[in-house]
């Protein structure tokens, strides 16, 4: 009788460590501190993912989304308007992204391609490296992004 309970107590720690390893949907994303920011492609989808990044000590997030062209799409996830204001930053409502200082909505097709006005700041081709399977966000690139985040409360 021990035994068996030794062995069931076994099973139900295994499974619990299981549920915990495989979670309920996708799982959050690591934070990246002080390095590079890798984006797996696989892992995007039509729904805005948030990767958390601290680059020396300054909080930060970037946004990726599968855009409807079958392209993944990225921004800080900051406001270029009201970042200043430290709830200058998108979450997703249905298929929008919108500011939670002035409550701009903001299509997921538009990461990435406007520039200016209240929308999340762009991160374009010519600061990240992208090959078929991945993203790259150079620590340099995010370090030039920090003072967009100093007040941020998110």
């Amino acid at each position: 009788m021990q035994r068996k309970l030794k062995t069931l107590a076994a099973i139900l720690l295994f499974l619990s460590f299981a549920v915990l390893a495989i979670g309920c949907g996708k799982s959050e994303p690591l934070v990246t501190r002080d390095a590079d920011l890798i984006i797996h492609k696989s892992e995007v989808t039509k729904d805005a993912r948030f990767y958390p990044v601290e680059i020396d000590g300054v909080k930060m997030e970037v946004i990726a989304v599968l855009a409807s062209d079958n392209t993944v799409r990225t921004a800080f996830n900051t406001c270029q308007v009201c970042f200043d204001s430290g709830r200058g930053y998108y979450v997703q409502e249905g298929d929008k992204l919108v500011c939670q200082n002035c409550g701009n909505k903001f299509r997921m097709d538009d990461l990435e391609v406007v520039r200016g006005g209240c929308n999340p700041v762009p991160i374009t081709s010519e600061h990240k490296t992208e090959t078929d399977t991945k993203i790259t966000i150079t620590k340099e690139t995010l370090s030039l992004a920090k003072e967009l985040f100093t007040k941020w409360k998110k």
